[in-house]
């Protein structure tokens, strides 16, 4: 169905209502700057039972042209898509099944963990459990420090472009892989946005080191920040990041410390990322865990009560990587593994609200060639924030028991 947000702009949504509906309710997200229903997230928690509504974030396609010289399309991007299809979605819920939803959930990585954290931080009622994957938070410093790896390499005809045949660098480009592996400091000094880290080369060097301008930064910079198409992205500075965060349209940073009116309607949030993200550096995650804490004035024994950060081991952006990633945050996260709350993130968020049973670890499970018909090649359980894992019996390391939180 298409509902109007403005006398310019619109979101379509859609509503899978299951058959084996448990009572609750769910809400999916997005991803980049596209405005794509995420229909395997659609059919992934309808099959679960979750009355399930996803919608296209105000635009179609998977680029952010429509964001040009309209601002309410933005807003739409920002954060008014999701709470018009929770607010629409919940309605929906109610009169197709004759009795009130018990709980709601959402689900998101990427995007989809920004709209989530946004939804948190500015409209704590929507739901009683958030699970936001490897947010896209500081989502103008993102941008900005996406498009600064072109910056540092140059195309692919400059002295400082590493290609993956050159990886034993020398010389110019011995300084271009220190700058990507350096936090990305701004005009006056201030923090823009924390470095890559280590162990995403493989797939980072084809996204975002292959000397074109990243396109979500070139997108953005073009068509929400400048509204100006003829922008070029290749000229990028540190001017144009001041400006960026500046300018905050619909304060699509998120990056709000106080969580407070969450916590008090008895609120959860699941927060977790891939220490081996290629697009959303995972020190950007404990840098927002830790600024909530200050700003609440809350240890981690207290934010336990309501907020849990997981670090996943070996996982690429949302999914994949060498590690054990298949935590049942999608579909392909889910296949093969037991549907339960000590295998799957999403039914441990249930645990968590509708029973009070808090996650001191999330298991995570790898599959020989991420193949569950090829069986198990190990299983971690990944640790909750601040404690990180450490092998203390490194000749059975494929054991989980040879893994400590610490």
């Amino acid at each position: 169905m298409k509902v109007a947000t403005s006398n310019r702009s619109e979101i379509t949504l859609e509503a899978w209502l299951p058959t084996n509906w448990t009572g609750r309710f769910l809400s999916t997200g997005n991803g980049g700057v596209s405005g794509c229903i995420q229909y395997e997230d659609l059919a992934y928690t309808a099959g679960l039972g979750f009355a399930t509504v996803g919608a296209n974030n105000g635009h179609n396609g998977t680029r952010g042209l429509a964001f040009y010289q309209n601002d309410d399309v933005v807003a739409d991007f920002v954060y008014r898509s999701l709470h018009t299809g929770v607010v629409i979605g919940k309605q929906l819920t109610t009169k197709y099944y004759g009795q009130d939803y018990r709980k709601s959930y959402y689900l998101g990585c990427s995007t989809g963990g920004r709209q989530g954290l946004k939804s948190v931080q500015d409209f704590p009622d929507d739901f009683d459990g958030v699970v936001a994957g490897a947010p896209a938070i500081a989502f103008n410093n993102l941008t900005s420090w996406s498009g600064n790896f072109f910056q540092i390499t140059g195309d692919n005809t400059s002295e400082s472009f590493v290609s993956q045949q050159l990886w034993s660098v020398v010389h110019t480009e011995v300084t271009a892989v220190r700058q990507v592996f350096s936090d990305y400091y701004g005009v006056n000094g201030s923090l823009i946005y924390p470095r890559m880290q280590p162990g995403s080369e493989l797939t980072a060097s084809r996204l975002l080191y292959n000397g074109i301008p990243f396109i979500y930064t070139a997108d953005w910079f073009k068509y929400a920040i400048y509204e100006n198409p003829n922008y070029d992205p290749a000229t990028q500075t540190l001017q144009d990041a001041a400006y960026a965060h500046q300018k905050n349209p619909f304060n699509v940073e998120t990056w709000n410390g106080d969580l407070s009116a969450f916590q008090r309607r008895g609120g959860k949030l699941l927060h977790y990322h891939g220490l081996q993200d290629f697009l959303i550096s995972s020190d950007n995650s404990p840098r927002y865990y830790n600024h909530v804490s200050t700003t609440m004035g809350l240890p981690s024994s207290d934010l336990d009560q309501f907020y849990r950060f997981f670090r996943i081991s070996g996982m690429g952006h949302c999914y994949g990587g060498p590690g054990a990633w298949q935590i049942g945050q999608r579909t392909i996260g889910a296949a093969g593994n037991p549907l339960n709350a000590q295998n799957n993130i999403l039914l441990r968020m249930v645990e968590w609200v509708e029973n009070g049973a808090a996650p001191e670890t999330v298991t995570g499970t790898k599959f020989v060639n991420d193949t569950a018909s090829l069986g198990v090649q190990f299983i971690r359980n990944h640790c909750k924030y601040p404690k990180r894992n450490v092998c203390v019996d490194p000749v059975n390391q494929v054991d989980p028991s040879a893994w400590k939180c610490v």
